[in-house]
């Protein structure tokens, strides 16, 4: 036995005052009991128990060992305990990234079905940041999940379930009705005034990219941090937004705005579930990506 089962089994004989109860307890034979506080007392140098006609009591010595050695057995019970409530999802967090788009129109169904129907007790930790700050958050172990958007950089160590296709379209309201119906070409967007994301973004970056190699480069009139102001903006008449279109679908279905008919039509992108490949998940963790599947 190692130091820690001597003083496990030395806890057990204490509290029970008998070693036939303490072997029965911890599921031993009596006499490997006996031997084991044998072992511990010759490598303490001291004599722990002393036999009386009720059975076996501590020493002077044993009684002070004997808070030590409850407090240690306590101890390692608690952490026990805690790591089966882990288990069963009765205890844990998760830290999740994801941005406004992939957080409105994906992730929130998600986080509803799992906090607070099916595990209440399990904290969640949202943290609200554009896909490349999601990125290096996941890289630095600051968050378990990520759900962002396409393009992505290389991913050395990261796994990435793609879940969900969007499409990126440029809307306006009526100050740009003659555009409305019209075959356009996107050579026309460098003299209109646009309203697109900031450029740490994901879509912001698509977008770019797209318009690059059609040799089409912007020079925005308004850089804006979330996709629902590009279409407050586009409301008001300031311009012409790029968005994905269900930020602008309730817009679009009643008129407000309308879809720009663009020659070649903006390809489709992703969202992706991501999290790191080397690093193990937690339960929670692990339970919550089950959902997705």
């Amino acid at each position: 036995m190692n130091n820690l089962e001597l003083y496990k089994t030395f806890y057990y004989v204490a509290k029970a005052g008998s070693i036939t109860a303490a072997a029965q307890q911890l599921s031993l034979t009596q006499p490997a009991v006996s031997q084991s506080m044998k072992q511990l007392e010759a490598q303490l140098n001291v004599s722990l128990f002393q036999r009386t006609a009720k059975g076996i009591r501590l020493t002077k010595e044993g009684e002070i060992l004997f808070p030590y050695a409850e407090s240690c057995c306590e101890s390692i019970r608690q952490g026990e305990q805690k790591l089966k409530e882990l288990m069963n999802l009765d205890l844990g967090e998760i830290r999740i990234g994801a941005s406004d788009m992939t957080l409105k129109y994906y992730l929130l169904p998600f986080l509803e079905q799992f906090h607070p129907r099916r595990y209440p007790k399990i904290k969640v930790i949202v943290s609200n940041s554009p896909t490349p700050e999601t990125l290096t958050a996941l890289s630095e172990n600051r968050i378990d999940l990520g759900v962002v958007s396409s393009p992505l950089p290389a991913l050395n160590d990261f796994v990435a379930h793609k879940v969900r296709e969007v499409q990126d379209i440029f809307v306006a309201a009526g100050r740009f009705w003659e555009l409305k119906n019209k075959q356009l070409s996107y050579e026309m967007l460098e003299q209109l005034p646009v309203i697109c994301l900031e450029k740490n973004t994901s879509t912001r970056q698509y977008m770019d990219t797209f318009l690059a190699q059609n040799q089409v480069f912007l020079a925005p009139e308004f850089e804006l941090a979330t996709s629902d102001m590009i279409v407050q903006f586009a409301l008001r008449n300031l311009g012409i937004g790029c968005v994905m279109k269900d930020f602008a679908l309730e817009a679009l279905e009643s008129g407000e705005l309308f879809e720009l008919c663009f020659t070649p039509v903006m390809p489709p992108r992703s969202f992706y579930l991501i999290h790191r490949e080397t690093r193990s998940l937690a339960p929670a963790a692990q339970k919550f990506i089950t959902l997705f599947e």
